[in-house]
């Protein structure tokens, strides 16, 4: 299969310099968002009723199909040169199915260049579902929302429960993830952070990826200080990055006033090595446009040195998720 890359892949790798001009030029590599077709019948929180508890509340204004054309209008002004596409709870019996289809959506539209895929480490056929999503061009990663305790006061450092980062089962699988050179995507509340750094700790060749900024929640002092808490804990750990996106608040207006707090002190604990922007579109649709998310990303950045802004924005993404292998293809195709 050859995946052809979106205009200005190849040229992303250009002088900081040349790139930094002018804020518009700013080369982004969006490090998560999605694709969806509803037609197609395969996303069940999206055409049926709402998910109760959905911590985004009345997502009704996204359940309705988004697909590449739709995403470059929604980028507007900004340069972005990469997409990574992430699963968007795809019907969970035909993970592979979710896989199949982004790569023909990738053949047909030139992206996305990087994919991270559906999994469940701790089914019965989580080898062989690693396996197979492993060998698809795109797939770099796997994602599995492992289960969690719906309130922080129920959560207990020995909690072992079925299905979460402290499950025997789920561990398992999580071990198999080196023998794919796959990495892991993590999207869980803040108070199961400190299971994260367990697992990292414990399997210190395998690459995490904290999702949405680690879930901070609202903005109450209370809680971005339980946030940060539990950021600290996972940030010590080497083999784990983390992408700032998914800050929407129900019933609050996104801002850089709301949210710049909690991306600088996501850089102050991980610094700008293991940080990477991302716009959690279309989900974050529900709060800012594509556009606005990254010009405020790059308002709150505008003080950091160019060389930092360009980690921040496509060159550790560009690292990560591999996509000088798609280019690669794309030369030999």
């Amino acid at each position: 299969m050859s995946v052809s890359p979106v205009t200005g892949l190849r040229d992303s790798t250009k002088s900081a310099a040349s790139d930094l001009g002018a804020e518009d030029d700013l080369p982004i590599i969006d490090a998560h968002h999605h694709y969806w077709d509803l037609s197609l019948g395969k996303h069940p929180w999206l055409i049926g009723d709402p998910v109760p508890g959905h911590r985004y509340g009345d997502y009704r204004a996204i359940c309705t199909t988004f697909l590449p054309e739709d995403y470059r209008r929604s980028a507007g002004r900004q340069n972005i040169v990469g997409n990574v596409y992430v699963e968007a709870e795809w019907d969970p019996a035909d993970p592979l199915g979710e896989t199949r289809w982004v790569h023909a959506i990738a053949e047909r539209y030139g992206t996305p260049h990087a994919m991270v895929a559906q999994a469940w480490l701790d089914r019965d056929d989580a080898a062989a579902l690693l396996a197979a999503q492993a060998g698809f061009p795109l797939v770099r990663a796997v994602r599995h929302k492992p289960r969690g305790f719906a309130r922080p006061e129920a959560w207990h450092p020995d909690h072992g429960l079925p299905g979460s980062m402290l499950c025997p089962r789920f561990r398992a699988g999580y071990a198999r993830l080196a023998e794919h050179d796959l990495h892991f995507e993590l999207q869980t509340t803040h108070w199961h952070l400190p299971d994260a750094a367990d697992l990292a700790h414990a399997f210190p060749h395998i690459l995490m990826v904290i999702n949405h900024t680690g879930v901070p929640g609202d903005r109450h002092p209370d809680t971005l200080a339980r946030w940060r808490a539990a950021m600290a804990s996972v940030a010590a750990c080497p083999n784990v990055k983390v992408k700032i996106s998914g800050l929407g608040v129900p019933g609050e207006p996104w801002t850089v006033a709301a949210n710049e707090r909690v991306v600088r002190d996501t850089l102050a604990l991980f610094g700008t090595e293991r940080c990477m922007f991302a716009s959690n579109f279309p989900v974050d649709g529900l709060f800012r446009s594509l556009d606005g998310i990254f010009a405020d990303f790059k308002a709150m950045t505008t003080d950091m040195a160019p060389a930092d802004r360009r980690r921040l924005f496509h060159d550790n993404a560009r690292a990560v998720y591999r996509l000088h292998q798609t280019e690669e293809v794309h030369a030999q195709s």
